[in-house]
């Protein structure tokens, strides 16, 4: 799958707790591995039916030592996982017009989240954008999973050349949007929190922020989040995100010296 790994992970009964947005934490390196923190991972879909019974689908880039070694394991090997973790998607209880932005194997959520709000009735339209061709994740499964399909790339090398956001603003004018849901790089995702400033569309983003223990513990993985008397807090992405109300975020000091929890 171009330069991703798509895992397939017999989790049983788990699949019935797992929500488009949450994510998992897996143990890497092996019992002698230096790797001592585990490793978070996007949940791409899970599924109860077919020969495996409950299973989860995780879609890797393998950058990372850790993230090496997952995409190394065979078939038949046993996982170390803790899931499903993290706060998901917001699903709407009524039919609304969804907008499904993904950046690279960021992604890979979308599919998922896709499924279930056409099960509700929703219209859904996709934009998937990545640098290059080769960053894209899954464009064919796209086509298949929504409404409508645009794709594009910063070198031209497929679809349009140019970014996810250009499309956005025009679609928010006629009226076409109601609600978004991204995936993808903090750039990407705080560019869209600009051009929904001021609208009355619903921006929800999963952050993609370092996770190290992935259960709220280590503290690592804080962002700054306004609160609606204006004050700034430091908000762990993996207990109250990693999906998140992107008008809330404070954009302007994510990653900024000084911010600390």
């Amino acid at each position: 799958m171009g330069q991703y790994h798509q895992l397939l992970i017999n989790v049983g009964e788990v699949v019935r707790h797992c929500k488009p947005g949450n994510f998992v934490a897996i143990s890497v390196g092996g019992e002698n591995s230096s790797l001592i923190l585990r490793r978070a991972f996007a949940i791409s879909r899970v599924s109860d039916r077919g020969e495996y019974g409950g299973t989860m689908e995780l879609i890797v880039a393998p950058h990372g030592s850790g993230s090496r070694w997952l995409c190394a394991q065979e078939v038949g090997n046993s996982l170390d996982i803790i899931a499903p973790l993290g706060t998901p998607f917001g699903i709407p209880t009524a039919p609304v017009q969804a907008l499904l932005v993904g950046g690279g194997y960021g992604s890979a959520p979308l599919f998922g989240l896709a499924e279930v709000l056409k099960s509700r009735g929703c219209r859904v339209d996709m934009i998937l954008g990545a640098s290059t061709v080769a960053k894209i994740y899954a464009p064919i499964e796209g086509k298949r999973s929504v409404n409508s399909l645009k794709i594009f790339t910063e070198d031209g090398s497929t679809g349009q050349m140019g970014k996810v956001t250009d499309l956005i603003p025009g679609l928010i004018a006629d009226g076409q949007v109601d609600v978004i849901y991204s995936c993808g790089p903090m750039g990407m995702l705080s560019a869209i929190s600009r051009i929904t400033q001021g609208t009355d569309v619903v921006h929800q983003c999963a952050v993609e922020e370092a996770m190290a223990c992935g259960v709220g513990i280590c503290m690592t993985c804080v962002l700054p989040v306004r609160k609606e008397d204006g004050t700034i807090s430091m908000l762990r992405s993996c207990i109250d995100g990693p999906v998140m109300d992107g008008a809330l975020v404070a954009w302007e000091l994510v990653g900024k010296n000084g911010m600390t929890p």
